[in-house]
């Protein structure tokens, strides 16, 4: 398992899918530098990522998420009452920061996705 839990394969392998689907390119210099440099398994080109195991993950990654927000809103209420250390509070600060960015990041990919399938002739 990776950071927080999560598996590193699986979040390789659905981006690695979400490129294919909109048109991304370099898959292949992504995936051999994401796991040369991180040490991670090898990811097979047909990952195998079925709608019930994505769905798995993303509702694990939103669960996680929202635990995030909660934890930085907890630190901040500590810190104004002085019970928290500054340290852990712009660590926790930071976390719900990157947390933020990221979900921001995967709903715009996932509307642009939907937008091109709904271009997509029948």
């Amino acid at each position: 398992m990776g950071i927080d839990g999560v598996n590193p394969n699986a979040a390789i392998g659905a981006y690695l899918n979400s490129q294919r689907i909109v048109g991304g390119e370099g898959d292949a210099t992504i995936q051999s530098a994401v796991s040369g440099s991180m040490g991670i398994g090898q990811v097979s080109e047909s990952s195998g990522v079925n709608a019930s195991s994505f769905s798995d993950l993303l509702e694990g990654n939103i669960e996680r998420s929202v635990d995030t927000m909660k934890r930085s809103e907890e630190m901040a209420a500590k810190a104004v009452t002085g019970d928290a250390n500054l340290i852990d509070v712009i660590q926790a600060v930071t976390d719900a920061e990157l947390t933020l960015q990221t979900v921001v990041a995967v709903r715009d990919k996932m509307i642009s996705a939907y937008q091109e399938i709904m271009r997509m002739q029948i």
